[in-house]
């Protein structure tokens, strides 16, 4: 089998500005969570409903609901209904002006009306989609009302996951203004600019854009495209321009090359360059940002950047939700997430398992963070042809509205399959067509657990990633070694990684040494997440015919199916905890192995009362040694060898504080108590 290669010349999605104006919808909603059908009509009074600003979820208060077992209910319960907005915009609209209504999000389903009129209606929960809405506008007050419903929809991705489905209008709505003639809006959300790398040398870089138009007025018009590309300096170095010419009431599609001299690589972390690309046609304009790679995946060697070993690395991001807030985070909100990550050191990152906000692929692209992201098709499908109707259209509209990210390396058909009836391969397929047809320079992958290791659905993805926890869910440490090994020997031409490998904890269960963890139980300690992902990370390291390696999960997340660890309806295999307060051992463990800033990190500083004189003191480090000292007496100096440095101490009565050096300036300390035999 030969490697998959991709040259990707990738571009941010950015909405049209000049003749394109976008306005801001988000304040002043009135809110209801109940199917209320009048609400539509202009002439409905909604007084008494609730005010709020977007983004808004109504599942906010109950996303950390959950069941009781001694009741003998083993999942959570939380709102899954319809419920309405309204929204007064007032406006005069121009002639010759076109008034598109944008959602960046709403979930599960999504109808739309103006001053009474339907619009139209969105299934899905997770992309961008827009309205049309210039026909139903006035002069002077118009009301918005929007009805969305977050309810399980048998023709719907996803039908279920281990995740709560947030609903309500919890990302950006806005009102974009265009001309008649403009760069097309209504391309499955997307920004109607396609960029990419046809081929990268030293001398240069050969660069498509495709770029679609529309031409919504009752003339001919004339239409001049120009294309630039603008370095990070803001000089323009390079310039395409074509003229076309649009039928009344037509769209039309323009292709243009232009050529980069000594192009500046997107190289990941080390690097990541962004050139501009600028499209003025006629009076709209776009601009996106262009990052200039290539990307290749081999079964010998793993994952390569611009040709060069590049090992694929981090963790699962779930949705980015807050308690309290649930999905209806901010800017700052993903920023923080990023940073997290970024800070620990991962060179990738799977958006698990829907579309995520466009800010995460914003921060992913500046950060030089590889992103892996998937349509929301989880556990099981329904028969018939609306459901797969539906994945299709999901499919479409995260390709279209990501295809210029150069953070996104390759698209997702979807997430451990747990059934064959009814058969999943006709969706699977359709979406590995759909993925190819519209973006043949990226491969697919696809998530597979819980059926045979070769079952059939695995197979349609050109590379394959597998879920396993071995040593959480069953059999030990060692047999994820055993496992890809095996499966490495039984199909040597596969392309496969792990896309998820994980185990929970609870920063308030405290136990060093630990014992054996039951998952479905109460009692999920730190240090057995940190051994877990010590003994993983290292097998999983010394494989490189695995392309990528990813830890389940970033973050606590709400999940109402949990009922375990310190309490229910949260998933508790994150590195970090929900609050985003405190990181995990096993988050520095990482940060130790990945991080290019030094570090230092005593373990189990949270296990403040020792039960035991006789203690092991365990330092993640990336320094080459760390010293010590026990109540101001020096210990000495131990090498780290493979990110670990031990002493075996014994504690005093009472108090005793355990502080680790390293170099001039790196110093980290807890304070450890001991009361005697108890």
């Amino acid at each position: 089998m030969k490697p998959f290669a991709l040259i990707l010349g990738l571009a941010l999605l950015a909405l049209p500005a000049a003749a394109s104006e976008q306005r801001s919808l988000n304040a002043n909603w009135l809110f209801i969570k109940a199917d209320v059908p009048a609400a539509r009509q202009v002439d409905f009074h909604a007084n008494s409903w609730q005010p709020v600003d977007l983004p808004h979820t109504f599942n906010a208060g109950d996303a950390n609901q959950g069941g009781d077992k001694s009741r003998g209910e083993p999942e959570g319960v939380y709102y899954r209904g319809p419920a309405w907005y309204r929204h007064q915009l007032t406006l005069t609209p121009e002639a010759g002006k076109h008034y598109i209504l944008q959602f960046d999000g709403a979930a599960l389903t999504t109808d739309v009306y103006v001053n009474g009129e339907s619009i139209g209606r969105h299934e899905g929960g997770y992309a961008r989609f827009r309205f049309d809405i210039t026909q139903a506008l006035k002069a002077g007050d118009n009301l918005i009302a929007v009805r969305v419903d977050n309810s399980r929809a048998p023709q719907i991705a996803p039908l279920t996951g281990d995740f709560n489905i947030f609903g309500g209008l919890y990302r950006n709505v806005s009102l974009i203004t265009t001309g008649g003639v403009h760069i097309d809006l209504m391309d499955h959300g997307g920004p109607g600019v396609y960029v990419t790398t046809r081929t990268i040398s030293t001398a240069k870089a050969d660069i498509a854009a495709r770029v679609l138009l529309r031409n919504e007025t009752a003339k001919t018009a004339k239409v001049q495209v120009r294309t630039r590309i603008v370095d990070a300096d803001g000089k323009t170095v390079a310039t395409a321009t074509t003229s076309r010419t649009l039928a009344p009431a037509s769209r039309e599609t323009v292709e243009q090359a232009l050529k980069v001299s000594r192009p500046r690589l997107w190289a990941g972390r080390k690097d990541p360059y962004l050139y501009t690309v600028v499209v003025d046609a006629g009076d709209d304009s776009v601009t996106v940002p262009l990052g200039i790679r290539t990307v290749t995946v081999t079964r010998d060697k793993g994952f390569l950047l611009n040709g060069q070993p590049y090992a694929a690395y981090g963790a699962n991001m779930q949705q980015p939700v807050r308690k309290g807030r649930g999905t209806a985070v901010s800017d700052a909100d993903i920023d923080e997430d990023m940073t997290l990550m970024n800070e620990m050191g991962v060179t990738a990152l799977r958006l698990a398992h829907m579309q995520h906000p466009q800010r995460v692929y914003d921060d992913a692209d500046r950060m030089g963070i590889l992103i892996t992201t998937e349509a929301p098709l989880v556990d099981e499908i329904s028969a018939g042809q609306a459901f797969q109707d539906n994945a299709v259209q999901q499919m479409r509209e995260l390709i279209a509205q990501n295809y210029n990210h150069p953070s996104v390396a390759l698209w997702g058909l979807g997430n451990e399959i747990r059934h064959l009836e009814p058969d999943p391969n006709p969706v699977l397929a359709a979406l590995q067509s759909t993925a190819k047809e519209m973006d043949p320079s990226r491969l697919t992958v696809y998530a597979h657990c819980c059926l045979a290791d070769d079952d059939a659905v695995a197979n349609h993805s050109d590379v394959t990633s597998y879920n396993r926890y071995f040593g959480w869910y069953g059999n030990s440490f060692a047999d994820m070694g055993k496992w890809a090994d095996e499966l490495h020997a039984k199909y040597p031409d596969r392309i496969f990684g792990v896309s998820e490998y994980g185990a929970g904890a609870s920063i308030l269960h405290q136990e060093d040494p630990p014992k054996a963890v039951i998952p479905q139980a109460y009692w999920h300690p730190e240090q057995y997440q940190a051994l877990y992902h010590e003994a993983n990370w290292n097998i999983l390291k010394s494989r490189p015919y695995l392309w990528s390696n990813f830890i389940w999960v970033a973050i606590d997340f709400p999940s109402f199916r949990r009922n375990e660890g310190d309490r229910p309806a949260i998933n508790d295999k994150g590195l970090i905890t929900e609050d985003r307060k405190t990181k995990k051992d096993a988050y520095y463990w990482y940060q130790a192995n990945w991080a290019e800033k030094r570090m230092i990190h005593i373990t189990s500083p949270r296990d403040t009362n020792k039960r035991v004189r006789h203690v092991t003191v365990k330092v993640y480090s990336n320094m080459d040694e760390v010293r010590l000292s026990l109540n101001g007496h020096p210990l000495g100096a131990k090498p780290v060898t493979d990110h670990i440095a031990t002493w075996d101490i014994d504690l005093r009565d009472g108090e005793n504080v355990i502080e680790a050096f390293a170099g001039k300036d790196l110093h980290d300390r807890v304070t450890w108590v001991y009361a005697g035999a108890q």
